[in-house]
């Protein structure tokens, strides 16, 4: 796996997480995703174990 791919992935990860943080504090309301906050971060740290070396 490349450099750019491991940055990608990690970037994209902590987009995740900041998302459902942001849904969870109630500034940002996107309801087709409200049911899947728990989801995403377990997603989200998923990728992280994937990009690192």
């Amino acid at each position: 796996m490349s450099n750019k791919t491991r940055n990608v992935l990690k970037a994209t990860a902590v987009i995740l997480v900041l998302l459902a943080v942001v849904m969870k504090q109630g500034y940002v309301s996107i309801p087709a995703l409200a049911a899947y906050t728990f989801w995403m971060v377990i997603l989200a740290f998923g990728m992280l174990l994937i990009a690192s070396k």
